[in-house]
């Protein structure tokens, strides 16, 4: 992983690695990993199909807990208060964790309401993957890039400091993915971070990277 540069060294981390291991299956998959992330940075997960990544993401969602090690958010153990850390992240896995009944505006709308976002921001939640004219659409009839987009909008439709990402690029077009990259530079410059996992659809200004090919035990 790169050197920490100078204003990295100097901003106060938001979610801190000390020392953090991470078991799945009765495998090791990374031991003693040491990272900081300070407001508006972002980590980059490489790394082959099997290699850890998704399990990674879990654990720093709190799903899972560390084999070794602790995770610190804003300096205090993530799993002392974990209610408290899981309100301030968004993780989006594989699953787009949507209804299927319900309409894609639905679907932010409940978001919102579930997870503390404002309705002022739905609309530009749908505008930033161009939903629009799929807002009164059920998401049953979605293709699955459509679907991956309505996940990605929630993003944007309720903010919180930490993304956790896992292939978010998985069925989107070249437009779409551009739309990511911006909301994912907005989101870093206004103070978030992002954890990504991704094979490289995705870019990522200046990201740390943690390869978990090599990572493991």
């Amino acid at each position: 992983m790169p050197a920490p540069d100078a204003t990295r060294e100097a901003a106060a981390p938001l979610l801190e690695a000390a020392g953090l291991a991470c078991r799945r299956g009765g495998r090791l998959l990374l031991e003693a990993v040491d990272w900081r992330l300070a407001p508006g940075d972002a980590l980059l997960l490489k790394g082959a199909n099997g290699s850890g990544k998704s399990s990674l993401l879990r654990l720093l969602a709190g799903f899972l807990r560390p084999a070794g090690g602790r995770l610190l958010h804003g300096g205090r153990d993530v799993f002392a208060d974990l209610a408290r850390y899981r309100a301030a992240l968004h993780h989006l896995g594989y699953q787009d964790a949507l209804k299927p009944a319900l309409t894609v505006a639905e679907n932010l709308e409940a978001a919102a309401a579930l997870l503390g976002g404002e309705r002022g921001r739905l609309a530009a939640a749908l505008d930033a993957f161009a939903l629009g004219g799929l807002a009164a659409t059920p998401v049953r009839f979605l293709s699955s890039g459509q679907r991956r987009r309505a996940a990605l909008a929630r993003l944007a439709a309720v903010p919180r400091p930490i993304w956790l990402l896992d292939e978010p690029g998985i069925g989107l077009d070249r437009r779409n993915r551009d739309a990511l990259e911006a909301l994912i530079d907005r989101h870093r410059g206004g103070g978030g971070i992002a954890v990504v996992a991704s094979h490289g659809d995705v870019a990522l200004a200046r990201p740390l990277v943690l390869d978990l090919d090599g990572a493991g035990a």
